[in-house]
């Protein structure tokens, strides 16, 4: 047995990984900062915990029906997966865009105490400021749109298991 026989779980990690690699691209039609280590960072468009649960859910729907205990796991697991991505998670990228700048302004302000006191203490040019990440949640419409991922992904991997008729397990 193989993961591609198990229809809801190669449906959820593919949404993940698929959902993952296209953040680069769509950051950059969106004329954001953008590099390849997108790819494997939290945060951005689409949301990959979205689009990882909703393809869950939505291949255990398909595969069992919207009654079975399977689907109501998910559903409920997704939901947590779902609200924490856009609520503890967000609160503490926010946090981490309001540390970082006061950082740095601690650090110019520092720099011009240096620079009228003449040997107050000594400011080392080389130190480097340590930045807390701040892309740590998403925004509701990069959760709308990981959602739109997961649904659509797990259709068309269910499609695709018909039309070739790979076994999806049970």
């Amino acid at each position: 047995m193989s993961l591609f026989s198990n229809y809801p779980l190669f449906s959820a990690f593919f949404a993940i990984i698929f959902s993952q690699l296209v953040k680069v691209p769509v950051a950059y039609l969106m004329k954001k900062q953008t590099s390849f280590a997108l790819a494997t960072s939290t945060g951005g468009m689409p949301s990959s915990h979205s689009a990882g649960v909703s393809a869950l859910i939505t291949a255990l729907t398909v595969q069992h029906g919207i009654a079975s205990p399977f689907v109501a796991i998910a559903a409920t697991f997704g939901v947590i997966v779902i609200f924490d991505s856009m609520g503890v998670r967000r609160q503490s990228g926010e946090h981490g865009i309001l540390l970082n700048e006061l950082v740095l302004e601690i650090d110019t302000l520092r720099k011009k105490v240096v620079n009228l006191s003449k040997g107050a203490y000594a400011y080392n040019k080389e130190e480097h400021v340590r930045q807390l990440k701040e892309y740590l949640g998403h925004k509701p419409i990069e959760v709308f749109f990981g959602i739109l991922t997961g649904i659509v992904i797990a259709l068309v991997i269910h499609w695709s298991y018909l039309q070739l008729n790979i076994p999806m397990g049970v």
